[in-house]
């Protein structure tokens, strides 16, 4: 789809990414070449409402694995709320033959994963530069006039 990049508010610049995974209601299989595209329109149209940026968007049989970016004003738990209920919904509207599979009114199974990614480097990488900060060799030490 797209790749990240920062994104600059009046107060904070940030590169926030997660990995989240959704499995369908009762692990059902309820995605299909159509139910696909359906699912990355409707995306598409959350990225225009809400500070939601789709980067990647791969489903399988019984899951959707989602890679987006968003702000820290919002968090995960805020995040998978939004596109839960409103893929849910338009999926239901525009593919009334799942809501037949799925027998109980929802789409989604009521738990998800979330991971966050960093754009640059892995844990280690970035546990060594925290512990490393600060650390008198880094330091110029100027003489005294």
């Amino acid at each position: 789809m797209k790749e990240s990049e920062y994104i600059h508010k009046s107060h904070n610049v940030s590169v926030l990414l997660y990995h989240f995974v959704c499995l369908a209601k009762y692990r059902k299989v309820a995605f299909s070449p159509e139910v696909d595209d359906t699912l990355r329109e409707v995306c598409l149209e959350i990225e225009k409402r809400y500070e939601l940026h789709f980067l990647e968007i791969g489903t399988d049989k019984n899951c959707v694995h989602f890679l987006l970016q968003s702000v820290p004003m919002k968090s995960p738990t805020q995040i998978i709320k939004i596109l839960k209920s409103i893929t849910a919904r338009e999926l239901f509207r525009l593919h009334p033959e799942i809501k037949k599979q799925l027998w109980g009114g929802s789409f989604w199974s009521s738990g998800y994963f979330v991971n966050t990614v960093s754009k640059f480097e892995d844990e280690s990488t970035i546990l060594k530069y925290v512990r490393d900060q600060g650390i008198e060799k880094d330091y110029q030490v100027l003489d005294k006039i």
